[in-house]
């Protein structure tokens, strides 16, 4: 059958644009060669966190915008989100990140500080288990009368004559669908590990630091990261790499030493100097791209994805109302 907007990506940021399609009235595709669970969004560990994401004032009004969303999702346990409490610290001295003041942060006092940390601040935000949030989208996309099907493409000339609304969520992989030489994939690995009792997230903030630590506890088992490796589309764990990862970790948090790895994960990050969210025109076929969020493809989602509905809407015209 159909449908009258296809999606292309099962990653955070293709399932929630099909999810607002959808709870808009249109018939909605997703169309992917992974299913959302070998996604680089279920490799996150994942928080709220405008990370590696561009342009500042657009990224600032989206993650706002899904701040909003994911603080009243976190209410309903079956998404897999928690409000958690933390901090970001830094090695040596510099400014809070402006977007502290959409979560409350607070400069920490200097005896609250990790050993060899000069700053930091604490606040409360969203923590989420991507692999149940993923699934919660998808049944959120169902209820809604969405539908998924596995599916490749080659290039985005032959998904245009598959629905008069096409979507390209397809993240690192726009490098190729779209043919964008500028998405970079930035490879980032993290380990999984039982949780030995932590409750607060930490993650080291340090300006240009060449390494990424960051730890955030999800019930009874707590992510470790990580890396950030440009240019690099290896998608299978390094070990060295992980063990590096938990050395890092457990100099800031010792408890983890001796915690039972549970599981490797692997993503690549799709950058680019400037999100990606426009559209255009093929012939009778409305073209919507959505890629190149960085390391901020949760932060970003719910107001990337309320924006290219309303393009939508805009273009196309209002649809029925959902029931």
């Amino acid at each position: 059958m159909a449908a009258s907007a296809v999606v292309i990506g099962a990653g955070v940021a293709g399932l929630t644009t099909a999810v607002c399609l959808a709870e808009s009235g249109m018939d909605v595709r997703v169309d992917a060669d992974q299913p959302p669970g070998a996604t680089t969004s279920a490799a996150a560990g994942a928080m709220w966190d405008p990370y590696l994401a561009e342009p500042r004032d657009m990224v600032e009004r989206w993650s706002r915008e899904t701040l909003t969303v994911l603080n009243e999702l976190s209410v309903d346990a079956q998404t897999g989100i928690q409000l958690v409490e933390g901090t970001h610290e830094s090695r040596i001295p510099r400014d809070m990140p402006e977007w502290g003041s959409l979560v409350g942060a607070r400069m920490c006092p200097a005896e609250d500080l990790r050993q060899g940390y000069a700053v930091g601040w604490s606040y409360r935000a969203p923590l989420v288990d991507m692999p149940r949030y993923l699934d919660y989208l998808v049944r959120r996309l169902a209820r809604a009368g969405g539908r998924m099907r596995r599916h490749h493409y080659n290039t985005l000339d032959e998904a245009l004559c598959e629905a008069p609304v096409v979507v390209n969520c397809s993240g690192a992989g726009a490098r190729f669908l779209a043919d964008d030489a500028s998405v970079e994939a930035v490879r980032g690995q993290l380990v999984v590990v039982e949780n030995p009792g932590v409750r607060s997230f930490f993650c080291d903030d340090t300006p240009d630091a060449e390494e990424l630590i960051y730890l955030y506890p999800h019930s009874d088992v707590l992510v470790l990261g990580g890396t950030a490796d440009h240019g690099n589309w290896e998608q299978r764990p390094d070990q060295a790499a992980a063990q590096e990862i938990v050395r890092r970790c457990a100099a800031v948090e010792p408890s983890v030493a001796g915690a039972r790895v549970l599981e490797h994960r692997v993503g690549l990050r799709p950058v680019r100097k400037r999100v990606r969210l426009g559209e255009e025109r093929h012939e009778d076929t409305l073209l919507l791209h959505n890629y190149g969020h960085g390391g901020a493809g949760l932060t970003l989602s719910w107001g990337c994805a309320r924006e290219i509905t309303e393009r939508v809407r805009t273009a196309v015209g209002p649809t029925r109302a959902t029931p």
